[in-house]
């Protein structure tokens, strides 16, 4: 496959950059990257990547080459450049998610690609934002935040690279490029095994931990000092208490037996949960390295093979019931809430080609469905999943396609009624683990069936222990992690660095900070420079990263209003000092300007959420402010109400008569049950 890449690029005749994948963007290889992000991701464009001939969605494409000499291949890495104003998603679903809706809309956004095997030959075409097979997808905003999208090693698809190599590329990127802050949502699973879960209990962090990945924040307002606390207490549960706990059960010897054949393996104690499942990780990481085949890497990482709903056809078109399509799918939702979904986005499709009286091929275009799916759905996560898996499916009586328009250029979904000649192509049955309910066989002879028993033996079940059970939830619920490169001065070199800020004081500026105050944004001028160079530097920056600052005039920074323009800043304030400045000339008028959107919605949920943290959602028909459906008492398998009206407006119309929110239906009301997330805080904390 890379002679295949190598010889193409030969009959280009053009320069291509061919590089180790082992130590590439190792310091100085093979740039030496000093300045800002902004800079040196130019600088990289500039120096290591061949502009292709092609663009996506009117986007420039920037390639380079990287050769594993072990394996014998080329892997080619994609850097797309996406100019914010220009492109259809103005706004980022995953900054919102993350806590980051405060932030400044970034110009431009940089995506770094390593296709699925089997595109490396072919080009990028306009679907590959939504693609999840991708071996690498990461973005960063032209201010240094990002987000790790997907990482799929061997057994997320990949025939060459495991997960934990494509890890190793993708941190030295961010470390070479001066990435600040990338985010990443661990949903990865293995044997039906969340891996945040297991590697939690075993090692007290998350797999993307092993790169210095920590928690961000949780949903359902899970915080850090919780999450830590569960994490504590399931890690340091006692073997011979768990012997004791299944003395009357009916797995009582094999789990006794399993402990006891590990204990007598091990040449160190085994005294608690973590332990154990550390002990068995490295004993299963062993027999992975014995049993790999020569051209194959140890399994690292595990994210499902996407099915074939999402696999391109090349010789005739087939089309599958999307409700075969939701049960295959490693979902964290339910089957039933991702069909509703889909019921909703043909709901839509099918509105709109009634409403323009036309039967071909009037579509939508993904956001423009996204928006009207919102309406009655509020978990945009939810949303974005369903859409990025409807591509010739039957929802109903009707074919989703997706398609890019070509007048538009602009990704689209079209509906068409079902025909005779339009059948669904048969499924395979892919045989599953067991999920040991009755354990067969001798514990000890399988090591990858042991972590699995226990998995679910210890970990989801254990017994009548509502504590443990929360705290399990708890560690479920903590998605969102975060790696921070921390702001660094070089007292070597003849630059002087500043993190500057815009000052909440700007003439109306303060209805834009209602969320908290975006990040300031790192500002380098030479040792010498004055006060007014300081100015100016500062104007440049915000002006090349920010949307609403194309205009800047910095007039004042705090502490030196009392200090002319031409004053040397050596000796007034110390390198590495975060300021603050005041100026006029912000595009406040701009629907650019947080990342969160426009939208005025409001989450006041009572599990102490304050903002959008990608779980389901129903907003009040009266207050319009926006909660968790679990917290509500809606069971993930419901569908949402047509009319919701929340406690706190059910007591302002009427008597308090009740506990808790009430859902309308069609004939009535429904009393709901307490948010047991609440609940189980309080029980553990």
């Amino acid at each position: 496959m890379g002679v295949e890449i190598l010889e193409a690029y030969k009959k280009k005749k053009r320069r291509s950059n061919f590089y180790s994948f082992q130590n590439f963007l190792d310091p100085g290889y093979p740039i030496t990257s000093m300045g800002t992000f902004r800079d040196n991701i130019r600088l990289f464009l500039q120096e290591c990547a061949e502009l292709e001939e092609y663009t996506v969605e009117g986007m420039s494409i920037w390639s380079t080459f990287l050769v594993h000499k072990k394996r014998g291949i080329v892997i080619p890495l994609y850097t797309i450049e996406e100019n914010v104003k220009s492109s259809v998603r103005t706004f980022c679903d995953h900054c919102r998610c993350a806590g980051w809706s405060h932030h400044f809309v970034s110009k431009k956004k940089y995506h770094l690609i390593i296709p699925a095997d089997s595109e490396w030959n072919k080009h990028l075409d306009d679907g590959v934002f939504d693609d999840q097979t991708h071996i690498l997808h990461g973005l960063i905003h032209s201010n240094g935040f990002g987000h790790l999208i997907c990482v799929n090693g061997i057994e997320g698809g990949s025939q060459f690279l495991s997960g934990r190599e494509v890890m190793d590329l993708w941190d030295r990127i961010c470390t070479n490029f001066r990435a600040r802050k990338i985010t990443v949502e661990d949903v990865s699973k293995k044997h039906l095994m969340d891996l945040r879960l297991l590697y939690g209990v075993a090692y007290g962090h998350t797999w993307f931990g092993r790169w210095s990945y920590k928690f961000s924040h949780g949903s359902f307002g899970i915080m850090e000092h919780n999450y830590e606390k569960a994490i504590e207490m399931l890690s340091s549960v006692e073997l011979d208490q768990v012997i004791d706990d299944f003395r009357y059960t009916s797995k009582s010897n094999v789990m006794k037996q399993m402990i006891v054949s590990y204990r007598g393996l091990s040449n160190t104690p085994l005294i608690t949960i973590r332990d154990l499942f550390r002990f068995m990780l490295a004993v299963k990481s062993c027999n992975s390295v014995k049993e790999k085949q020569p051209n194959v890497a140890p399994v690292v990482r595990a994210r499902s093979l996407r099915n074939a709903a999402l696999n391109r056809s090349e010789k005739s078109v087939r089309y599958r019931k999307f409700s075969n399509v939701a049960a295959s799918l490693d979902s964290r939702w339910p089957v039933r809430r991702l069909e509703f979904t889909a019921d909703v986005i043909v709901d839509a499709l099918r509105e709109k080609r009634e409403a323009t009286n036309r039967f071909g091929s009037c579509g939508m275009s993904r956001q423009e469905a996204r928006d009207a799916a919102r309406l009655h759905i509020g978990d945009t996560g939810l949303i974005d999943y369903v859409l990025k898996s409807m591509n010739n499916v039957i929802v109903g009586g009707y074919v989703v396609r997706r398609a890019v328009n070509r007048a538009t250029r602009v990704l689209e979904y079209t509906i068409q009624e079902l025909r005779n000649c339009d059948q669904p192509e048969q499924e395979k049955e892919y045989g599953n683990m067991s999920r040991c309910q009755d354990y067969y066989v001798n514990p000890g002879t399988d090591v990858h069936t042991d972590v699995f028993c226990l998995y679910n033996n210890l970990l989801l079940s254990f017994g009548q222990s509502d504590v443990m059970n929360f705290a399990v939830r708890t560690v479920l619920d903590s998605k969102q992690f975060v790696k921070e490169w921390l702001f660094r001065d070089d007292p070597d070199d003849s630059l002087l660095r500043f993190i500057c800020c815009i000052l909440p004081s700007c003439i109306g500026l303060e209805d834009l900070l209602t969320k908290g105050h975006p990040p300031g944004e790192v500002v380098e001028v030479p040792l010498h420079s004055t006060i007014g160079d300081l100015k100016k530097a500062v104007e440049s920056a915000m002006r090349d990263t920010y949307c609403i600052m194309d205009n800047l005039m910095v007039t004042d920074i705090v502490g030196m209003e009392h200090l002319e323009d031409n004053e040397v800043l050596f000796g007034i304030v110390e390198s590495g000092s975060e300021l603050w400045v005041r100026g006029f000339g912000l595009d406040l008028d701009s629907e650019l300007k947080n990342e969160g959107g426009s939208d005025t919605w409001k989450v006041n949920c009572r599990c102490g959420a304050r903002d959008d943290d990608g779980e389901r959602m129903i907003s009040c028909d009266i207050c319009e402010i926006w909660q968790h459906t679990r917290c509500c008492g809606i069971e993930d398998s419901e569908a949402v109400p047509p009319l919701f009206v929340c406690e706190a407006c059910c007591n302002s119309l009427a008597p308090p008569r009740a506990e808790n929110s009430f859902v309308f239906g069609h004939y009535g009301a429904t009393a709901l049950v307490p948010c047991d997330s609440q609940l189980g805080m309080d029980m553990i904390y």
